[in-house]
């Protein structure tokens, strides 16, 4: 069963993930009630902070993440195409 963060989606994975801008590196760092806590080192700041969150995890998968909800908010919601929820997972655990 995947983590709550992680629900299938038609077109693959939705991801919620709660974004601390401003840390000293980019990691993934636990869970934040039930999103992924996500530390970036960028600024939150003409979408900087969003842009290193897409960057991170687009690594770590290894296939193209999209923002879908919340792009200018700490908590977003991200669109993971053509990989389950179990994969995504086990990708990211920190």
């Amino acid at each position: 069963m995947p983590p709550p963060w992680a629900q299938p989606d038609e077109s693959g994975t939705r991801i919620v993930v709660w974004v601390v801008p401003g840390s000293s590196r980019d990691r993934i760092d636990g869970t934040h009630g039930d999103a992924l806590k996500v530390r970036v080192a960028a600024a939150a700041e003409r979408g900087r902070a969003t842009a290193a969150v897409e960057r991170l995890l687009r690594t770590r998968l290894g296939v193209p993440v999209e923002v879908v909800r919340g792009a200018t908010s700490r908590r977003k919601t991200l669109l993971v195409r053509g990989m389950e929820p179990m994969e995504v997972a086990r990708r990211l655990a920190p």
